[in-house]
């Protein structure tokens, strides 16, 4: 069997360490939204996922690389399918339908918004993942004090 190189230990350094801490430090930071409104996807599993897509995006990018880059059959782009397939599939089992409400849809979406966090962390995108995390930040924290002040539902009118 044919294999690509083994790449050395020697070789994890300060880039990798700072890609990978960063993406579980952004996914740590989403999943706090969840964890204290009592959700189950807290802040273990936005941490996992967000994590796990910049390792696998590190990968893909290490192993694109090995094969021989543009000329070789290897397509790092389909990290991205992997991803959304996989986190399509848990928040799927998150969301519920019952007594006419929907709930954990926001939950879902969070931790699709922290696999492609991760996916901007392992690809040193560092533009895009502080763009992308504050625009989150904005979306998912203040704008939850905007909807509880000013935007009230007929569940709070009860």
């Amino acid at each position: 069997m044919d294999l690509n190189p083994e790449t050395p230990l020697h070789l994890v350094d300060g880039p990798i360490l700072i890609r990978l801490g960063v993406a579980a430090g952004l996914g740590l930071l989403l999943g706090l939204d969840r964890e204290l409104r009592g959700h189950a996807a807290g802040l273990r599993t936005h941490g996992i996922v967000c994590f796990t897509c910049a390792l696998m995006t590190i990968s893909a990018i290490a192993l694109h690389r090995q094969m021989g880059g543009i000329e070789g059959n290897v397509d790092p782009l389909r990290i991205f399918e992997a991803s959304v397939a996989f986190i399509g599939i848990i928040g799927a089992g998150l969301i519920v339908f019952s007594k006419g409400e929907i709930r954990n849809l926001t939950t879902a979406a969070h931790l699709w918004l922290a696999g492609m966090t991760g996916i901007a962390c392992g690809a040193a995108q560092w533009p895009l993942v502080v763009g992308g995390a504050t625009v989150a930040f904005f979306m998912l924290t203040l704008l939850h004090f905007v909807e509880k002040r000013w935007l009230l539902t007929d569940k709070d009118n009860r």
